[in-house]
């Protein structure tokens, strides 16, 4: 395969991903469902900016990829606290 076709089937897969990813956060029978559908929201918003960088060769995008990557984390621990009734000190 060359690269650009592989590129476009990286892009076609972030996007498929994307979608169902959106699909579970709209039905998801609990709210962890939930939560673990946006953090896999928030790592495949990290692949879109990885690819992005490959792409472009910028570095520009890997940097945004990374500190969506610690905000995602930060999100996704302090909405299991909040799930779990815990307070951010416990």
């Amino acid at each position: 395969m060359t690269s650009s076709l592989l590129i476009n089937v990286y892009w076609v897969a972030l996007l498929l991903c994307f979608v169902l990813v959106l699909f579970r956060i709209q039905r998801g029978p609990s709210a962890p469902d939930r939560v673990v559908a946006v953090d896999i929201l928030g790592t495949a918003v990290v692949g879109f900016c990885v690819l992005s960088t490959v792409v472009t060769g910028k570095d520009f995008y890997l940097n945004v990829g990374i500190a969506w990557a610690l905000l995602s984390f930060i999100g996704t621990i302090a909405l299991s606290k909040y799930l779990e009734g815990r307070h951010f000190d416990e």
